[in-house]
């Protein structure tokens, strides 16, 4: 006699139920969704979100892909979970920083003082937060550079904590147009997805002198550079306006 097929459903909970004998099911699929949100967050780092299958993630992770399908509406579905996990906690230090940085100066920002509390506590999480960390950072500067499906993800994710930014650094430069504020902003996003992206390029230029994973060195000289390019912009678009 041939046993009727297991619903896709029942099999995915007995694939969870697998996981770790003695700990409750409650635990057990805690557990498996964080190791594949782990495996999907690797693999999207490194080949985007067309370049992976739930089959991919599967695999990397050991389960039947029938568990993926459990978890995750499609493909688009994991792909925006992986994003939502970390957003959260690189946000809230970001708003924390910020918020202490404007009551500790008060009315008077400067310009790297606001980005340092802006980059460098985001830099900090990939210093010390291990590969998961960094490839989470990597995925962002995939969702920073894709205008299909990424632009809105930034959007629903990052808008608040940008927006705060802002306004820390117009009350650093009150004389600057908001356009050349938020054009100075542009380009610090833009340098940052692409050191957080990791590609290697800046090795293979300097010859081995730097590193792209070297988030030290990137920390060290990040807001100082971008500070130096803001306030030239600002200064130099004033001065053009009051000629």
């Amino acid at each position: 006699m041939i046993d009727a097929p297991v619903p896709k459903r029942v099999a995915a909970r007995r694939a969870v139920a697998k996981t770790k004998p003695g700990r409750s099911k409650a635990e057990q699929r805690a557990e498996s969704l964080e190791q594949m949100l782990d495996a999907a967050e690797d693999l999207f780092s490194k080949h985007g979100m067309y370049g992976v299958t739930l089959k991919d993630v599967a695999q990397k992770v050991g389960v039947h892909t029938s568990l993926m399908h459990y978890y995750f509406k499609d493909k688009q579905d994991l792909f925006e979970q992986v994003v939502k996990r970390r957003a959260p906690i690189t946000i809230q230090r970001r708003v924390d920083a910020m918020t202490r940085y404007a009551e500790e100066v008060g009315d008077h920002p400067t310009v790297e003082g606001a980005l340092r509390a802006f980059l460098d506590t985001d830099l900090d999480l990939y210093i010390e937060g291990g590969e998961g960390w960094r490839n989470y950072g990597a995925l962002g500067g995939q969702v920073n550079n894709t205008p299909a499906w990424g632009a809105e993800l930034m959007w629903r994710n990052f808008d608040p904590v940008v927006l705060q930014l802002i306004e820390l650094l117009k009350k650093a430069m009150p004389d600057a147009a908001e356009e050349d504020i938020f054009w100075g902003y542009h380009f610090v996003t833009g340098a940052l997805t692409l050191s957080l992206a990791r590609t290697g390029r800046i090795d293979h230029l300097s010859g081995g002198l730097c590193k792209s994973d070297d988030f030290e060195a990137i920390k060290a000289r990040m807001a100082s550079f971008m500070a130096g390019g803001f306030l030239t912009i600002c200064r130099q678009r004033a001065a053009e306006r009051k000629a």
